[in-house]
């Protein structure tokens, strides 16, 4: 077969409309194969031709659609970090495409299972027929008029959500479409994200991923995802076609209806570490390509690795090729897939330079002078398993975080835990004491109260214990949350009583989150009421425990149209979405921007966010003093807002404010009621407003002119 030198650059396979030029980087290898597929049929083909540590060949006569892989030839010496085995079919790490999925069995292991000295002897079986294959492919593709949507961050709202489980149910969705790209832009699927108007979908990783060993033994999956082997690759599960790459366009389509639709696309990225695992997992990719290069390895003993992840192994960040491999998926799938932003899993491994976590470390220095990646929505998962690995509040500029503690601190007050009141206050005015400083805004908080790792919203208030049994672990699985919602003491006994507290408390959670400033997240469902049943680590549930569930009820619908109606809210009022953070003094007026006041009506003292006992207080958003401007460089004013908020077990009265003479607070959600919506004469300031046990009221200050709440109708 015929074939040239080709070029170390660009890494991967690219088709040029002539050949195809294959580059793949080892620099302790000592040979390198191509292996091409035509059926079962394997084609060898020795690549020799080396630069800096690329091995690179240009095949005339190769196509897309071409099924390929490595076999690369060094060292076997485990105990120098070198596992090199070329009896072993490698994936390519630039893989656009991979074509099937990992069958499970010994040959995909690089030592022989079961041998007296565990991982230190070589396997010499072929691994060919137990591993999927990469795929040449052609990326050409009709974007149109597709551009970026630069939603400004502030104005943002995320729905985190798993491509197969939003429709995999779905009876508005083909069934040959339901659990796809596809699917999820059927128009029964966008009219679900169009009606609920969030601004962006966090999709849970679509790179293509292995199913673990243990799990398929016992009949369950890696249904989440988390556990990558091809970092260019959109998962091939998700498509709905089986033609060679189809996933590739497929999901270039959907993100261009999502942003048709005015919805990014934000990603969910699994970096820190690869499907591969341990010492004892298999080689599938990286581990017989350059295991010394590609994982960091235990200094004093390179037979193991450094976990920072809780998955065996963690991607050697330290490596100049390895952030270059981390760099060259981020590039591409915003270049060449359109995306609009990225969620990083344990990011803190990725900050690791040695085995502190470095806020200034390599990672963040390139990404931030990368003119294509420092453009987009950075959201960092501010924590890994290491030693000082929880860094909340800690990543630099142009970085958003999942806030943590604010979902630790919201779920706490509304079990009614004491001593809440003062962080409680920090997480709804943006969490200036995480992100006061280092010029970073309120929105680099990214707020919310249940995620895919937990308790749905419904389990979260329905269950005080985790019921994980399916997971076939004994229930061992999973974080202990010993809820105790206080049903029995402190709350109602008659059963009526307690499934309408539990509703309450969802649209208490939902309203807390709306109503916060920072960037909301919805977990995926939540607002329709989906239960895991109490299992609160369904990631191996690739079934009815995962998926949405589309046949509502009237307490479902109703949690639907109330979760609406909080969103349209939030997007109808700058107040809630601020850009700066609150000052607590006049800017524009004679009132502060922010006034927190006790039951009384008076302004909260410092005994009062002190008092353990503190669970009610009210705080008022001053619409004229928002010190922003619009794009024609108008100042942006709003209605002033008043927040009432009440998480203890009895009702409370509670005191209007009457800052100026004939205010009128106009009614617009009270939690109690089971759309949250209340409509009705405005309540003249001093009046007293009877607030009932854990509930969220929300007030408009009226002009005096009838005129209606906003976003009420």
């Amino acid at each position: 077969m015929r074939k040239r030198p080709g070029r170390p650059y660009p890494l991967g396979a690219t088709w040029d409309g002539a050949g195809v030029n294959f580059a793949l980087f080892s620099e302790n290898a000592t040979a390198v194969e191509l292996c091409m597929f035509d059926g079962d049929r394997e084609t060898r083909v020795p690549v020799t031709e080396r630069t800096e540590g690329v091995w690179h060949v240009y095949m005339p006569e190769a196509r897309p659609g071409l099924r390929y892989g490595y076999r690369v030839q060094g060292p076997w010496e485990p105990a120098a970090g070198h596992r090199f085995n070329a009896a072993k079919l490698l994936l390519d790490p630039y893989a656009r495409a991979i074509d099937g999925a990992v069958r499970w069995s010994d040959a995909l292991f690089g030592y022989e299972v079961g041998h007296a000295d565990a991982d230190l002897a070589m396997d010499g079986r072929d691994s060919a027929p137990s591993m999927p294959k990469s795929l040449v492919v052609d990326t050409a593709f009709t974007w149109g008029a597709d551009r970026p949507l630069r939603t400004p961050w502030n104005e943002t709202i995320i729905y985190e959500v798993h491509v197969k489980g939003f429709t995999a149910r779905h009876p508005g969705v083909p069934k040959h479409l339901r659990g796809t790209y596809a699917g999820f832009v059927s128009p029964a699927a966008l009219a679900h994200l169009r009606s609920l108007g969030v601004t962006a979908v966090e999709l849970m990783p679509v790179h293509q991923f292995v199913a673990d060993k243990h799990l398929v033994e016992r009949g369950l999956t890696n249904y989440w995802g988390y556990n990558s082997i091809g970092f260019f690759a959109p998962d091939i599960r998700y498509a709905a076609h089986h033609r060679a790459a189809a996933q590739v366009a497929e999901f270039k389509t959907m993100v261009k209806i999502l942003h048709e639709e005015g919805i990014e696309v934000i990603l969910d990225v699994v970096y820190n570490h690869t499907a591969e695992g341990n010492h004892l997992g298999p080689t599938l990719c990286f581990r017989g390509l350059d295991n010394a290069a590609y994982y960091r390895l235990m200094p004093d003993d390179r037979r193991h690795y450094m976990d920072f992840t809780g998955c065996g192994n963690t991607l050697n960040m330290t490596h100049p090729r390895t952030l270059q491999l981390i760099m060259d998926s981020l590039r591409y799938w915003i270049q060449e897939m359109h995306v609009d932003g990225f969620r990083f899993d344990l990011a803190s491994a990725l900050a690791r330079e040695l085995n502190d976590v470095d806020r200034l470390g390599s990672f963040f220095d390139i990404i931030h002078q990368d003119p294509i990646i420092s453009q987009v929505k950075l959201i960092a998962e501010p924590w890994d398993l290491g030693a000082g690995g929880y860094q909340v509040g800690n990543f630099p500029y142009l970085w958003a975080e999942w806030n943590g503690i604010y979902r630790d601190t919201t779920r706490a007050f509304w079990k009614g835990d004491e001593g809440q009141v003062g962080s409680m206050g920090h997480r709804l005015t943006g969490s200036s004491d995480l992100y006061g400083r280092g010029g970073r805004r309120p929105y680099a908080s990214i707020n919310f109260v249940t995620a895919h790792d937990g308790f749905t919203l419904n389990d979260l208030v329905s269950y005080n214990d985790k019921h994980n049994e399916a997971n076939g672990e004994e229930n061992r699985d999973g974080a202990d949350h010993n809820l105790s919602w206080n049903h029995g003491v402190e709350g109602p006994t008659d059963d009526v009583k307690i499934v309408e507290l539990r509703e309450r408390q969802k649209r208490n959670f939902l309203a807390t989150l709306l109503l916060s400033q920072g960037v909301p997240m919805i977990c995926g469902g939540d607002e329709m009421g989906r239960t895991q049943q109490g299992n609160n680590n369904a990631y191996c549930q690739d079934n009815e425990i995962s998926w949405h569930d589309w046949q509502l009820d009237g307490r479902r619908k109703a949690l639907l149209a109330f979760t609406r109606f909080l969103i349209r809210l939030r997007r109808h009022h700058p107040v809630l979405r601020r850009r700066q953070f609150f000052y607590g003094r006049a800017i524009y007026s004679d009132v502060k921007d922010l006034t927190w006041f006790r039951p009384d009506g008076r302004e909260m003292t410092e005994a009062d966010w002190q008092n353990p006992h503190t669970r009610c207080f009210g705080l008022r958003l001053a619409g004229d003093a928002i010190e922003e401007v619009d794009e024609r460089g108008h100042r942006i004013v709003d209605d002033t807002l008043l927040i009432l908020i009440n998480a203890f077990w009895e009702p409370l009265p509670f005191v209007l404010p009457a800052h100026r003479s004939g205010v009128r607070w106009a009614p617009i959600i009270d939690t109690r009621e089971a759309l949250g919506r209340l409509r009705g004469q405005p309540f003249k300031g001093g009046q007293t407003y009877d607030l009932e046990p854990r509930s969220v009221t929300l007030f408009r200050q009226d002009d005096g002119n009838g005129k209606p709440a906003p976003a009420s109708s």
